[in-house]
């Protein structure tokens, strides 16, 4: 890394910050930077441009936040007038999001000197020109909507503009901006100061820093890029491709796996199919992909954190092929789906507390696997991904494998079998295929419509109720049955002899029969459902069904005589 031995490790209140802004990262928790912020923020602070390389989740955000917002602050003291300072650009409209989130965070304590100002969101023009008139200092937005509103006269950077930030700039390219940036590069003044972030130090990295960068310092750390395997745990399960959906219904009904889960798919259809197939099975889980409203996805993402959703179902397409690729478009075009390109799952979006990744279908190629991956084990939490390998997507894990293991230094195995024998869950694979009978192309079809219009409506024409009540924003879930497919009760339901013996006891408790749940329930006391009903005159058990480990009621059809 260069100038690494030159420049002192600092704490926050050793940077020479304002107060004002020390406050702001005190009330976030962030008691020392991250080894990132330790290297860019001084360095930032003195006016240099700055490449940067770190992996996902070690504070790339708040490298180049503090020193923008500091920097803002310090002009304040001599300004005459309010104008533009600092422009942020990011790929997707979920990082910008997340973006003018963690500065609006910042600014907590600064909130009337610095205003900052998301663009993404896709309203029409002259809808966001009223914010723009007001000339915020900062103004975050994806490079195709910027140029927009520098095209349209609603922002002007080319006097005032000081300082431009390209987050995730590898995916830039990727996603077609090319063009975009170099035309906003075109109205913006000749001196300036500008910082890239990154994963990875690509041909496309190498390309924007020749367009944008001017005597730039590059910081790589010399980390890897995945979490040491004290933190993550990378596990592996060879399996026909059939028998994916029986490994993942065992899997989560049998609590195997805990904690908040992502899924990740190779495309929207099998977002759906997975949805609708663990739907039967009373297991709810949450869509998200690239057809979804951009408040929606955002939305889903923040629930998610705040744990309404333990499942979250997601599809990274736009890694796995060029959005640029003009076929695959209007091929998605006939069929009157219309897909966001400035969407990305697996890159950048704050996932918190994520405990577990699942690879349902392993991705194609490296760097989405390592993007994928790190959802899980941010910070000083420990995660686990565990990646479903059919025999055609074996390549592709030797090649993954052989990647982390040249580049991180492994001297065992990079990935450990998941001790499962398959054999034990024929019970389970025999549900499966009726449960996947039932999820027909036409099911797939109409759920997907049925979803995006659910969320068009929320997103929309809501959208004024939800700004008057946002209690009833709160309590929107994402995660509802879409009864496309034909519900069988029993389903939601394991008996005993479907658990193999082994696992009876990570199964959890009140798995068994009817008449053995109720012998237990004798004899260890009363649960903490039945403690619930302890008040009602008429024997819980009579009114309830148990089912795992809650409760359902049963209609009394005497009262409803009466």
């Amino acid at each position: 890394m260069s100038d690494e031995e030159d420049s002192k490790l600092l704490e926050f209140h050793e940077m020479g910050l304002d107060d004002r802004l020390l406050k702001a990262i005190s009330m976030l928790g962030w008691s020392s930077p991250t080894p990132i912020q330790e290297r860019a923020i001084p360095l930032a602070l003195e006016g240099k441009d700055i490449l940067s390389q770190a992996r996902t989740g070690s504070g790339k955000t708040g490298a180049f936040a503090i020193p923008v917002i500091q920097k803002v602050l310090i002009s304040k003291q001599t300004a005459t007038e309010q104008c533009v300072k600092a422009v942020i650009m990011t790929p997707t409209k979920e990082l910008c999001s997340q973006a003018y989130r963690n500065i609006q965070e910042l600014t907590s304590c600064c909130s009337r000197e610095v205003k900052c100002v998301d663009v993404s969101p896709q309203v029409p023009l002259p809808s966001q020109r009223p914010m723009l008139s007001e000339k915020p200092d900062i103004v975050v937005g994806t490079p195709s909507r910027l140029l927009a509103h520098i095209q349209a006269g609603n922002l002007d950077v080319s006097e005032s503009l000081e300082m431009i930030v390209i987050d995730e700039a590898d995916l830039v390219f990727s996603f077609g901006y090319e063009d975009n940036v170099k035309a906003i590069l075109n109205h913006m003044p000749k001196i300036y100061q500008a910082f890239l972030m990154s994963a990875t130090l690509g041909d496309d990295v190498k390309a924007l820093k020749k367009m944008v960068l001017h005597n730039a310092v590059i910081l790589k750390l010399n980390e890897t890029n995945l979490p040491q395997t004290s933190q993550l745990t990378q596990y592996h399960i060879k399996c026909a491709e059939e028998d994916k959906f029986a490994l993942v219904y065992a899997l989560l009904k049998l609590r195997l796996v805990r904690g908040k889960t992502i899924l990740f798919v190779n495309n929207v259809d099998r977002c759906y199919k997975l949805r609708l197939f663990l739907e039967q099975f009373g297991i709810p889980a949450c869509v998200l992909n690239s057809e979804l409203p951009v408040n929606s996805r955002c939305h889903i993402v923040s629930q998610f954190n705040n744990g309404l959703y333990d499942y979250i179902i997601a599809s990274d397409e736009n890694l796995l092929q060029d959005p640029r690729n003009k076929p695959q478009q209007d091929n998605t075009q006939k069929r009157g789906r219309k897909k966001d390109q400035e969407f990305g799952v697996s890159r950048g979006l704050d996932f918190q507390n994520v405990s577990n990744v699942i690879n349902f279908d392993f991705p194609t190629t490296v760097q989405a696997y390592i993007h994928r991956v790190g959802r899980t084990a941010r910070g000083e939490n420990k995660g686990t991904a565990l990646s479903f390998v059919s025999i055609k997507e074996m390549p592709l894990l030797e090649n993954v494998e052989a990647e982390l293991a040249g580049h991180e230094g492994h001297e065992s195995a990079v990935f450990k079998p998941y001790q499962f024998k398959m054999e034990e869950i024929e019970g389970f694979k025999y549900r499966a295929k009726d449960a996947m009978a039932a999820v027909t192309r036409v099911a797939i079809r109409e759920a997907r419509l049925k979803e995006i219009k659910q969320e068009i409506l929320n997103s929309q024409k809501l959208k004024s109720h939800f700004e008057d009540n946002p209690r009833d924003l709160q309590i929107l879930r994402h995660d509802k049955n879409l009864h496309t497919v034909k519900s069988q009760p029993h389903m939601k339901h394991v008996p005993d002899y479907l658990i193999p013996a082994t696992l009876q006891r990570l199964a959890g408790k009140g798995r068994g029969s009817k008449k053995s749940r109720r012998g237990n329930a004798r004899k260890q006391g009363p649960t903490e459902g039945q403690m619930k009903f302890k008040k009602r005159k008429s024997d819980p058990l009579k009114s309830l069904k148990f089912e795992g480990l809650g409760m359902k009621k049963k209609r009394k059809t005497g009262r409803a005589k009466k």
